[in-house]
């Protein structure tokens, strides 16, 4: 199984992206697909999570209210839509798999390459 990150760009302050996260294999109900980001000179950091069955969701406070995660299960295929984006939300956000809810990076075993988002102020 591979996850393939996609859709970064660079986009003014304010603005909105929509990365998509395809996955090549099978996932089940219940999987997490989790985000994360990465800024230079930074730990990863944990940005949403949603369980593939369910749609629950789970966001850090920094998103909270501006990013949405999603999924379509059809097409194997997970989103986040970014919305009113600022200078520090730049950074490399990858897509991750995981069997139960977490926040912490070494609990997700199969990871995307990243797509860089640059927010320009």
């Amino acid at each position: 199984v591979q996850l393939q990150a996609s859709g970064g760009g660079l986009v003014q302050a304010g603005g909105s992206l929509r990365l998509s996260c395809t996955v090549s294999g099978r996932t089940y109900s219940s999987h997490l697909m989790g985000w994360f980001r990465q800024a230079p000179g930074k730990d990863r950091e944990f940005v949403a999570t949603i369980r593939w069955g369910t749609g629950a969701t789970y966001y850090a406070d920094s998103v909270k209210g501006r990013f949405t995660v999603s999924r379509d299960k059809g097409n194997e295929t997970g989103y986040l839509q970014m919305n009113s984006l600022k200078p520090e939300d730049m950074a490399v956000y990858y897509c991750a798999r995981a069997n139960s809810y977490s926040i912490t990076p070494s609990e997700y075993y199969i990871w995307g390459q990243g797509t860089l988002v640059t927010v320009s102020s």
